[in-house]
C-alpha cells in the first residue's frame, strides 16, 4: 500500500514538473483557459470540471474558468468549441453523448466529432447500474429477462430522454436478450428516477453516482453494473461481462477533454500531462473514487482509439433501435 502511494506520488511529481517545464518553454497558456461544459451546472461533468479547473489554475499560472454551454444533449457547447481558435485556451469537457452517440441520432449536426475536435484525455468513466423497483420479483438479470419474456405487455424501463446512454443501454439489452421491454422517456434524470421509485416503470439504467444513495434503504435493487469488471462501490453486484446472456453489453458514461482540431501537438501534451497529474492527486481520488467513479487520465492516442471504437459500436446500437432525432 505504501509502495503504491509512493509510486503515484512520484508519477504525479514527474508529470507536474514536465507539464510546468513544457508550458514555460512553449509559452502556454498566455491567457485564461475556458472549460466549456456541455451540460447544466451541478451535473457530474460540471462537478469534475470545476474540481480540475482549480488544480489547473494552481499549476499553469493562468485562471481556468468553467462555462456551461448546455443544450441539445451536449451539441451546443461541443459545436462552440469545435469552431473556436485552436490555441488551447478553449476546451470542451463533455460526455460520450455528443461525441459518439449524437452523430448517429441527429439527422444533421453542425460539427463532426471525428475531424473537428482533437482528443486530449479521457478523464473518468462511470458504469450504469441496472436497478429494479423492489416490487419487481427479479433478483438477477437472468430472472429479469425471464420475467420480461413471460410478461405479454412487456416490462417498462425509464430514462432521462430518448437517445441518451441509459436509453440505448436498454435497447442493447433488448436486442441481445431478445425481449420485449418498453422505453419510457422522461424529461431529465430526476423525473426518471422519481418514476422508478414510485413504480411507474419496472427498471432503469442509472449512473452509479446517482443510484448509490438510493440503495442503502433498499428503495431500489441493483442487479448488475454495465462495466467489464465489478465496481468497487458495489462489489457484490455482478458486471454484465459475467453474465452469459449479456456478454458484450458493456456500456458506460465517460467524461473527456477535447480541443479544437489543428491544435499544436505540444499544447495537447501539456494538457494531457496536467490531466494525469491532477487525477493522480490523493485528494482527487479520495473525492471521486468512493462514489464509483473510475478515474482514467488516458493519453490522447488511447482516447482517440476509444472514441473511434465507441463511435462504431454506438452507431450499431442506434441503428438497431431505430431511434432518430430531427
Amino acid at each position: 500500500m505504501k509502495a503504491e502511494r509512493f509510486r503515484l506520488a512520484s508519477a504525479a511529481c514527474a508529470l507536474a514538473i514536465g507539464g510546468m517545464l513544457g508550458s514555460t518553454a512553449y509559452a502556454y497558456p498566455t491567457k485564461p483557459i475556458r472549460f466549456v461544459v456541455t451540460f447544466a451546472p451541478g451535473g457530474g461533468t460540471d462537478i469534475v470540471a470545476r474540481a480540475m479547473s482549480q488544480k489547473f489554475t494552481e499549476s499553469l499560472g493562468q485562471p481556468v474558468v468553467v462555462e456551461n454551454g448546455a443544450g441539445a444533449n451536449g451539441n451546443i457547447g461541443t459545436d462552440y468549441v469545435a469552431k473556436s481558435p485552436p490555441d488551447g485556451h478553449t476546451l470542451v469537457m463533455t460526455t460520450n453523448a455528443p461525441i459518439v452517440i449524437n452523430p448517429h441520432l441527429y439527422k444533421k449536426l453542425p460539427f463532426n466529432p471525428l475531424t473537428d475536435l482533437a482528443p486530449v484525455s479521457e478523464i473518468a468513466s462511470l458504469p450504469f447500474v441496472l436497478a429494479v423497483h423492489p416490487t419487481v420479483p427479479a433478483k438477477t438479470v437472468k430472472e429479469l429477462i425471464a420475467l420480461a419474456k413471460a410478461t405479454p405487455k412487456g416490462l417498462t424501463y425509464g430514462s432521462s430522454g430518448t437517445g441518451g446512454g441509459a436509453h440505448l443501454a436498454g435497447e442493447m439489452v433488448k436486442n441481445m436478450a431478445h425481449i420485449n421491454i418498453i422505453h419510457v422517456p422522461y424529461k431529465g434524470g430526476g423525473p426518471a428516477i422519481i418514476g422508478l421509485l414510485s413504480g411507474e416503470v419496472d427498471f432503469m439504467f442509472i449512473s452509479i453516482l446517482t443510484v448509490t444513495p438510493l440503495l442503502s434503504d433498499k428503495r431500489l435493487r441493483p442487479i448488475a453494473v454495465t462495466s467489464a469488471t465489478r465496481n468497487k462501490a458495489l462489489p457484490d453486484v455482478p458486471a454484465v461481462s459475467e453474465l452469459p446472456l449479456l456478454k458484450g453489453a458493456e456500456s458506460d458514461l465517460w467524461y473527456g477533454m477535447l480541443a479544437p482540431a489543428n491544435i499544436d501537438r505540444k499544447i495537447i501534451e501539456i494538457l494531457a500531462n496536467e490531466t494525469r497529474r491532477v487525477l493522480a492527486l490523493p485528494e482527487f481520488r479520495n473525492r471521486f473514487e468512493p462514489s464509483g467513479t473510475v478515474l482514467v487520465g488516458s493519453s490522447p492516442e488511447v482516447f482517440r482509439a476509444r472514441i473511434k471504437d465507441d463511435y462504431e459500436r454506438w452507431g450499431k446500437v442506434v441503428k438497431a433501435s431505430g431511434t432518430s432525432i430531427d
